[in-house]
């Protein structure tokens, strides 16, 4: 089989930022990430095969000189020793071990942080598509049909003035599906002089069709923030330290690592000036609106000059509720991802996370609004809980006096 990610760039940009961000800042960390299936799919050897194959394509890749100039040409942020590093950086295969326990998937990254951050996204589509190719593999492949499907999603979203922008490409069905719908996104790019498609997460696709690459940083960002800095502050040092390395730029804050009010307990007027919104991605989104507006409000700043960006699996019809919801109340638009780029009658798309681990040898979680997107260590997840939400520890966790 040929390889399924044939460029460095078909990656999402957030990684990218938090690659620069880690060799600023962090450039010793260990770290490890795990691959946790929600789902009911399983795997199969055929599926291991070929899925260790393409890991170890990946090893071939590296930028070329067309793309380092777009980057350079493109992303401003981005600082020269970074681009150069970024030039001779090179995926370690070695840094994953990957084994089926009960015919599901058990994947490890292990390494330093800033030379596996770039493994998850890739990853991750890759074992979409290798299990659309190898296990479910009756889904329709028409072209014609997914275009249409698209344009009527993308017609829906622009008639109701929604402003949206491409996260697919984590869990597409395969590259090929992300390509045709990022390539009729482009045809729907303003309406009534309002921008309403405005760009894509991922690198390739922004260069490939000329428009804006989106993103800022990920749950592992604070994550990791809470082992090197602090746990219970987590939020704050990493928003702070996000503006030692981008001042200006990239300025939405991600809000649900460890819950949104351990979010606003951290987000003060100071942060909450400096970057431009947040972004929701679990718990109830309307009540969250609420909440951010509110918040900004005890602040004494006006909501309407801040921004929301939904990214919780989201569908046109939920986003064009939200989209009524915020008016008047914040401004608002939306990273959707799945239900453009792998939406398939029949054949669900895989609920399927990689996230980080340990740094250090010491654990990490990700508590989420809703308890279907916790993730860590049990005793870990303990430990935050009773930090963040005066949760009782099991009686076996013994806390320092």
């Amino acid at each position: 089989m040929k390889p399924i990610i044939t460029s460095i760039l078909d990656n999402d940009l957030y990684k990218f930022t938090m690659q620069q961000a880690v060799l600023e800042l962090f450039p010793n960390e260990k770290v490890s990430y795990r691959f946790k299936n929600r789902g009911e799919q399983r795997f199969n050897v055929e599926f291991l095969r070929l899925l260790k194959e393409q890991i170890n394509y990946m090893g071939q890749l590296a930028l070329t000189q067309q793309e380092y100039s777009w980057i350079k040409t493109n992303i401003p942020f981005f600082k020269p020793l970074y681009l150069e590093y970024l030039k001779n950086y090179r995926y370690n295969p070695d840094e994953i071990e990957v084994y089926l326990e009960n015919n599901d998937l058990v994947l490890n990254i292990k390494g330093s942080w800033h030379s596996t951050i770039l493994w998850e996204v890739p990853l991750m589509a890759m074992i979409s598509e290798l299990y659309f190719k190898v296990i479910d593999a009756d889904w329709n492949h028409n072209e014609i049909e997914v275009q249409v499907k698209a344009s009527d999603k993308i017609q829906s979203l622009y008639e109701c003035h929604c402003i949206y922008a491409d996260f697919g490409t984590r869990r597409r069905r395969a590259f090929w599906v992300q390509d045709l719908v990022v390539g009729t996104m482009t045809r729907f790019q303003s309406h009534k002089d309002r921008a309403c498609f405005i760009g894509t997460s991922n690198l390739f696709f922004a260069m490939k069709y000329n428009i804006k690459p989106i993103g800022t940083m990920a749950h592992e960002w604070i994550m990791g923030n809470s082992v090197l800095e602090s746990l219970r502050h987590a939020n704050y040092r990493a928003l702070d330290n996000w503006i030692r390395v981008y001042n200006a730029d990239l300025g939405i804050a991600l809000t649900d690592t460890f819950g949104t009010e351990a979010f606003f307990a951290n987000f003060n007027k100071r942060l909450a000036r400096d970057y431009d919104g947040v972004r929701h991605d679990s718990g109830d989104p309307f009540e969250f609106a609420d909440k951010v507006a509110a918040h900004y409000r005890k602040l004494g700043i006006d909501p309407m000059t801040k921004v929301i960006i939904f990214s919780d699996g989201l569908n046109v019809e939920k986003a064009i509720r939200l989209n009524d919801y915020c008016q008047g109340k914040i401004k608002c638009s939306f990273g959707i991802g799945t239900h453009f780029s792998n939406d398939f009658a029949g054949s669900p798309a895989l609920n399927m996370v990689i996230k980080l681990w340990d740094v250090n040898g010491i654990y990490v979680v990700k508590l989420g609004d809703d308890g279907g997107k916790t993730m860590g260590d049990e005793d870990a997840v303990s430990v935050a809980q009773w930090t963040f939400f005066n949760q009782p520890l099991p009686a076996k966790i013994i806390m320092p006096s």
